[in-house]
């Protein structure tokens, strides 16, 4: 499954810089590397240890790690939701994203001009979150219109969601976001095809000065009170910093800079372990002379749902995987040996793939 983030926020907070701190050429030397496949769109691996250990120990051809697609959504002003200044490319672009990370500016800085004149992350927060409800409210409504000449004929599934769009257009109409509204997990299928924009996880990016970068500020304090009951991430981050850091030469070179700032790693490793923790998703390896891969998935999905991951074939004629605890194949050193302990294991459809698994599928089509 590819992962997509969606990079917002006001001008001048840093959303740029960061962007283009993460698509700096520089960076396919490190460890981290990144490619353009659009003028706003750019790939990067997602760094994991184990598959360097892994290909310690299978030496194969190539070895493929997942990656993360980030996307520099246009800058939203006020009025983006009546489509002002780039709203409708905005809205447009925002749609299609699994996650939103909304960069924030945390820093006083009087070369950097702010929008509205003044360094206010809450008030900053609820600018774009009114477009996004305004631009949802016209969803709501559409929908709640369509599903009416519908609900003529009495169907209960059609009654049923136009209770269910009754509490969303409440919910927003108070300005709230999708995402809190008060909805059954069940009953948020009447929403799936008109693509909320506030229903969107979030990562709350706090862009913060050099010294804040390790504990965060009154204004990252803000923030977190802020969005308390959002179940969303915040992560502290210094666009500056990144950009540092992407035009260094080496790995070794980053890691002292990074020492020295008293981090143990970069604000885009941080940013992807939140992405990952908000979307609930999990890796899964498969292993071989050919390849070595690494294979995002979602926590609790079965084997046949990590099967269909690498083809849909996979999943459609599943008889059973082989499965090896990643701890076990370090341990052990092989899948030889593995077997040979009792290490691999033969799991049917019902099994719930760990992180970390490294897998074979054995399939019929």
């Amino acid at each position: 499954m590819s992962l997509q983030c969606g990079i917002v926020g006001l001008p001048n907070v840093g959303k740029s810089t960061l962007f283009n701190a993460l698509s700096s050429a520089k960076a396919q030397a490190a460890n981290y590397p990144f490619c353009t496949i659009d003028p706003n769109i750019g790939v990067v691996t997602v760094p994991d240890i184990r598959l360097k250990k892994l290909e310690e120990l299978v030496n194969p051809q190539r070895v493929l790690p997942t990656t993360i697609e980030f996307v520099d959504i246009a800058g939203l002003v006020k009025g983006a939701s009546k489509g002002e200044g780039l709203g409708n490319q905005f809205l447009g672009n925002i749609r299609s994203v699994d996650a939103v990370i909304h960069v924030i500016r945390c820093f006083e800085n009087d070369n950097v001009i702010h929008v509205d004149g003044s360094v206010n992350p809450v008030r900053d927060k609820g600018i774009i979150d009114t477009e996004l409800e305004l631009k949802d409210l016209e969803s709501v409504d559409k929908k709640i219109e369509k599903l009416k000449k519908m609900s003529k004929t009495g169907d209960k599934e059609t009654l049923r969601g136009l209770e269910v769009l009754a509490v969303y257009k409440q919910h927003l109409e108070s300005g709230r976001l999708a995402r809190t509204a008060p909805v059954l997990e069940e009953d948020k299928r009447f929403i799936e095809d008109i693509q909320l924009l506030t229903a969107k996880p979030v990562i709350y990016c706090c862009n913060v000065d050099e010294a804040s970068v390790v504990s965060g500020n009154h204004f990252v304090e803000e923030i977190r009170q802020a969005v308390a009951e959002e179940n969303a991430e915040v992560v502290i981050i210094s666009a500056a910093i990144e950009a540092d850091i992407a035009v260094m030469e080496t790995a070794e070179e980053r890691d002292m800079f990074l020492n020295e700032l008293g981090l143990h790693e970069s604000g885009l490793n941080r940013l992807i372990t939140a992405a990952y923790h908000l979307l609930s998703l999990q890796t899964y390896f498969t292993a071989g002379v050919k390849e070595v891969r690494a294979w995002t998935i979602h926590k609790g999905d079965t084997a046949p749902q990590a099967a269909g991951v690498i083809h849909s074939d996979f999943e459609r004629g599943f008889i059973r995987a082989e499965v090896m605890a990643y701890d076990d194949f370090v341990h052990y050193k092989s899948e030889a040996a593995c077997r040979s302990a009792g290490k691999l294991r033969s799991e049917g459809k019902e099994y719930k793939v760990n992180d970390g698994d490294i897998m074979h599928f054995l399939f019929n089509v």
